[in-house]
């Protein structure tokens, strides 16, 4: 059977390597098999993903749709069917302060090891989106002040997201993260800077981890894990790599059975069903049929 490993265990785990030299990276899961997938794989840390995770269980875009419940119980099976330590989206908290409050309390009971806040307006909407709208900064500096009080472990990560660069520019942006890191936060997200410039002065402008979204496709330019390092984050989240290659590999074979009735040309490109099955736990299942066969 899967070792089940504590969820405090794995919250001093990654909290330790947040303090250990290099940058960490961390996959976006979105359902169980990418859980699974990424789980055996020895990330630091997984991170699921509001837009994948909305898309694949209701078939919604990450437009404030899904609420408090659906992304709790989504955490929920993520946290406690993976051995590594998981960041979760919070979205805005689903509401006013108190509403804050309950959702990190909720994340942290279902076996998260940290959670993202953001301070866009409610709805919020993806982060590499058009129309995103963020509330007054002294706003979300009381949400991190509630979410950080309202964690029953300190090793439970808070992570501070600003949508302002978009429609605010920089130095506002950059002026907000600050604000979050005094309010509590202990990790920063500076979302969608649009340039190389921009995403060094984000890294460096810090004492704690800062964070950066790599979108595969999305408004911030792509660098390697060593120019990453380099420009000073500590953690580089991707959460849309799972998704779009799910979608790719759908298309592909779900295009050769329409066009062709069969599966055979694309055979090559399938996971092996026996792997597939071990991945899933069927092992621990075909053990105890052995063990209560004359039962």
């Amino acid at each position: 059977m899967r070792t089940i490993v504590d969820a405090q265990a794995k919250r001093k785990q990654l909290r330790q390597r947040l303090s250990e030299p290099g940058i960490i990276i961390a996959p976006g899961v979105f359902e169980m098999i990418s859980a699974r997938m990424a789980d055996q794989m020895g990330f630091d840390t997984l991170y699921m993903t509001g837009y994948g995770a909305v898309a694949s269980y209701l078939g919604l875009p990450d437009a404030g749709l899904a609420s408090y419940t659906d992304m709790v119980n989504r955490a929920g099976a993520l946290a406690q069917g993976t051995q590594t330590p998981l960041i979760a989206d919070g979205d805005t908290g689903y509401g006013g302060l108190l509403n804050v409050a309950h959702t990190v309390h909720g994340y942290e009971t279902a076996g998260v090891t940290g959670i993202q806040l953001e301070d866009q307006e409610f709805p919020k909407k993806c982060g590499h989106t058009p129309g995103r709208r963020v509330i007054a900064a002294k706003d979300m500096v009381n949400k991190i002040k509630v979410a950080a009080q309202s964690r029953d472990s300190q090793d439970f990560l808070i992570v501070a997201r600003t949508d302002a660069r978009t429609t605010l520019g920089i130095d506002e942006a950059l002026r907000r993260a600050e604000a979050y890191c005094h309010a509590g936060a202990d990790i920063l997200f500076v979302e969608s800077p649009e340039n190389p410039e921009e995403m060094a002065k984000i890294a460096q402008s810090f004492d704690k981890p800062v964070l950066i979204n790599v979108v595969e496709g999305g408004r911030t330019p792509m660098f390697s894990k060593t120019e990453l390092e380099q420009m000073g984050f500590k953690m580089a989240i991707y959460p849309g790599t799972a998704f779009l290659a799910f979608a790719h590999g759908l298309q592909t074979v779900y295009g050769a059975l329409k066009n062709e009735g069969s599966s055979l040309s694309v055979s090559d490109k399938l996971y092996n069903f026996e792997a597939f099955s071990k991945l899933m736990g069927f092992e621990a299942v075909w053990e105890f049929d052995r063990q209560h066969a004359d039962d």
